[in-house]
C-alpha cells in the first residue's frame, strides 16, 4: 500500500473559487478548523474569467430595481424550473454579500455619487451587475483571498481530490493526492464542501480553464448524491473563434452591454428577426432605442443583443448555417462603431472594457476599437449540478454540501450573465455556514483503509499497465480529445435522439479504451497521470448530461432538441434526477417540482406586465 499523508478538518472545502473561498471564510468565522483544497494555486480559480459583474439588486442606478424584480427576471430566464426558493434567498441575499464584499476591499466602479456603478446584462431588466472594469471575477478572487488568508484557513494547493469517503450513509473525509510530488493525501472531515467549478472540458470548444473536468459533480455521484438538471449546459454566445489556438475564450456580455452590436457578413443586425414572445414588450424594435438603453436611457427598452444567452447562442448558430457568418465561422461582435455616437470612443472602449482590449490585441491582432471582432458560441456554464437543500446547500448526502456552478437549482433551464457571481457569493456563504452547523454537530467518521487502499491502487494502474504492454496501451490526451469532439457534435447546441444515442455508444467505447491507458514517467509532475484520472470524472458527467437530456424530450432554455423542437408544459412541471444504482448503473428519474407559494407566483405575474 502507497504512503499517504493525513490531515483532520472539521470542515473540508473543496475548490478554491469564489464559492470555495466563500465557504471557508463563512465556515472558519463559526470558529471551526477549516481546510481549502486548490486544484490549481491560490488565486487562479476559474472565477477571474467572469468578467463582466455580480448581479445584485442595489438599486444605484436606477433606484426601480429590487428583490422582486431580480427574483422575477432569474425564474423566467430559467424558464420556471429553477428552485424557487434559491431564487428567492438569491435575490434577496445578493445586495448584502455585494456589500460585503466592498467592505472586505473590493474596488468597484462608481457613479456620479459615489455609488457602485452597475451595468446592463442579457436577461436583466435593469443596469444590475456592480462590476470593475470588465475584470470583476479577478477583484472578487482578490478581495476573498486577502480577507480569507487571515481566518486561519489551512490550504493545500495543487491537489486533487478523487474519491470522497463515507462511514455509513454520511460523509467522514476524501482522498486525493499531491499533483507536485504525487504523494497520497487523506483528509478527515466532519462535513465536506464541494465547490470544484463546471464540466467544460468534456466538450472541444469552451471558455473554461484545463480544471473544469466535472470533478465536483462526480465525486458527489459517486458517494451517492443526486445530480439534477444535467441537460441544461450554457454555450455562451461569444467565445474567439480565431486563431484556431485561442478558441472559445470568453468575450464578455460587458461588450454588448456598452453597446456592442452583432451583425452577420452583410453587416445587418440579425437579433431584431427573431425576439422572443416573452421578452417582446421588453425589447427594443428599433437600433435608436436600443443605443439609448445602453447609454442609461430609463424610458428606452433594451437592445436583442442582450436577450438571454441560450437565445443569442441559436440565433448566432442560425446566421452561420445560413451561410450569413464571418470568414473563421462566426459572427462579428462591433464594439468600435460608437464612434458614430460618443466622442473619444477609443478611450471610453478602453476604460470600460480593458481585458477585452488587450485580449484580442495580444492574441488576435485586433484594436477593437477600430475593428469588429469575430465571436461565436462557447461551452461556457452548465446549470445543472448536485442537487442542494435551497437552505442548508446539503447534498442528498449527509455531511456533503455544495455551492457554486457545481450546485444546481438557482439557474433552471438557463443562467442569466452575472447570476453566477451573485450565486457563488449568497450560496458559497451559506454552504459554510451550515457546514460549520453540521460539523459541530457530528463528531468525525470512521474511515475504511481498505477502502482507501483500493482507491490508491486504481489511481496507480496507469503506470503497473506500462510494463504489461505499451504497444496496447492508449494515451490519456488522445482518448480526452475523442470525447471532446463527439460531445462537441453530438451534445452540442442542437441535439437529437439518433445523435445522443450515437455519443452514449460512443462514451462507452472511450470507457474501455480508458481501462488499458498507459502512463510513463512517474508520479512527480505528470500531467499525463492527471489526465488519466480526470478521465473517469469526464465520462460520468459526459454520460449525465447525455442521458438527461435523451430525457427532457422537448426545447428549453439551454437544452434544445431537434427533433422537439418547441416546449412542452408537462416537462415544465419537474426536474430531471441522475443518480448512481445499487449496480453501478447510471438511473435517470424524473422529480416533481415543488408548488410555488400564491406571494411568489403573484411577483413574476406582476413583473410580465
Amino acid at each position: 500500500m502507497p504512503a499517504y499523508q493525513q490531515f483532520q478538518h472539521d470542515v473540508l472545502v473543496i475548490g478554491a473559487g469564489g464559492a470555495g473561498l466563500r465557504a471557508a471564510i463563512e465556515a472558519s468565522a463559526a470558529g471551526v478548523k477549516v481546510g481549502l483544497v486548490c486544484k490549481s494555486l491560490l488565486g487562479k480559480a476559474h472565477t477571474v474569467m467572469a468578467e463582466g459583474g455580480i448581479a445584485a439588486a442595489l438599486g444605484t442606478v436606477n433606484q426601480a430595481d429590487n428583490w422582486k424584480v431580480h427574483f422575477a427576471d432569474t425564474m423566467r430566464g430559467g424558464q420556471y424550473i429553477n428552485d424557487w426558493r434559491m431564487a428567492e434567498l438569491h435575490a434577496k441575499e445578493a445586495p448584502t454579500c455585494v456589500r460585503e464584499l466592498e467592505a472586505w476591499g473590493a474596488v468597484f466602479d462608481r457613479t456620479k455619487e459615489g455609488a457602485i456603478l452597475q451595468r446592463n446584462f442579457g436577461g436583466h431588466r435593469y443596469p444590475r451587475l456592480a462590476h470593475v472594469g470588465d475584470r470583476t471575477g479577478l477583484e472578487m478572487i482578490r478581495t476573498l483571498q486577502d480577507h480569507g488568508i487571515h481566518q486561519g484557513i489551512d490550504v493545500h494547493m495543487e491537489c486533487t481530490i478523487i474519491s470522497l469517503l463515507k462511514a455509513g450513509d454520511r460523509i467522514a473525509g476524501a482522498f486525493g493526492y499531491d499533483r507536485q510530488r504525487g504523494h497520497f493525501l487523506l483528509f478527515h472531515a466532519r462535513a465536506i464542501v464541494l465547490a470544484t467549478g463546471g464540466i467544460g472540458r468534456a466538450y472541444k470548444i469552451t471558455s473554461n480553464s484545463w480544471e473544469y473536468t466535472g470533478d465536483g459533480h462526480a465525486l458527489a455521484y459517486n458517494a451517492g448524491a443526486d445530480l439534477m438538471d444535467m441537460e441544461f449546459v450554457q454555450f455562451h454566445p461569444t467565445g474567439m473563434v480565431w486563431p484556431p489556438s485561442v478558441a472559445g475564450i470568453l468575450v464578455t456580455e460587458g461588450v454588448r452591454g456598452e453597446g456592442g452590436v452583432l451583425r452577420n457578413k452583410e453587416g445587418r443586425r440579425f437579433m431584431f428577426a427573431d425576439i422572443p414572445e416573452a421578452y417582446r414588450h421588453q425589447t427594443a424594435d428599433n437600433e435608436e432605442e436600443g443605443w439609448r438603453y445602453c447609454q442609461g436611457d430609463k424610458t428606452a427598452r433594451r437592445p436583442p443583443e442582450l436577450l438571454t444567452r441560450d437565445h443569442v447562442a441559436r440565433c448566432i448558430v442560425h446566421e452561420i448555417k445560413s451561410g450569413r457568418g464571418s470568414p473563421h465561422g462566426g459572427v462579428f461582435l462591433d464594439i468600435s462603431w460608437i464612434k458614430e455616437k460618443i466622442p473619444n470612443a477609443a478611450e471610453h472602449i478602453k476604460k470600460k472594457l480593458p481585458s477585452m482590449y488587450h485580449q484580442f490585441k495580444q492574441l488576435a491582432d485586433i484594436d477593437i476599437t477600430t475593428t469588429a471582432m469575430e465571436v461565436g458560441p462557447t461551452t461556457h456554464y452548465i446549470m445543472g449540478g448536485i442537487r442542494v437543500h435551497a437552505e442548508s446547500q446539503m447534498s442528498t448526502v449527509p455531511g456533503l454540501f455544495a455551492a457554486g456552478e457545481c450546485g444546481c437549482g438557482l439557474h433552471g433551464a438557463n443562467r442569466l450573465g452575472g447570476n453566477s457571481l451573485s450565486d457563488l457569493l449568497v450560496f458559497g456563504k451559506r454552504a459554510g455556514k451550515f457546514a460549520a452547523d453540521f460539523a459541530k454537530d457530528h463528531s468525525f467518521g470512521t474511515i475504511n483503509t481498505d477502502q482507501v487502499e483500493s482507491i490508491a491502487r486504481w489511481a496507480l494502474e496507469p503506470f503497473d499497465r506500462r510494463a504489461a504492454s505499451l504497444a496496447n496501451g492508449h494515451g490519456p490526451y488522445q482518448i480526452q480529445h475523442e470525447l471532446q469532439e463527439k460531445m462537441q457534435e453530438l451534445v452540442g447546441i442542437v441535439r437529437s435522439e439518433k445523435e445522443m444515442l450515437a455519443a452514449l455508444e460512443e462514451i462507452q467505447k472511450l470507457q474501455q479504451r480508458a481501462k488499458r491507458v498507459v502512463v510513463d514517467g512517474n508520479r512527480e509532475y505528470n500531467a499525463g497521470w492527471h489526465t488519466a484520472l480526470d478521465l473517469a470524472n469526464l465520462f460520468t458527467v459526459s454520460e449525465a448530461i447525455t442521458r438527461a437530456a435523451l430525457e427532457r424530450r422537448e426545447s428549453r432554455g439551454g437544452h434544445f432538441r431537434e427533433d422537439y423542437p418547441n416546449k412542452d408544459k408537462t416537462f415544465g412541471e419537474f426536474n430531471i434526477v441522475v443518480r448512481r444504482g445499487p449496480s453501478g448503473e447510471m438511473q435517470v428519474a424524473r422529480e416533481r417540482m415543488p408548488p410555488m407559494p400564491a406571494e411568489l407566483k403573484q411577483i413574476i405575474q406582476e413583473q410580465q406586465q
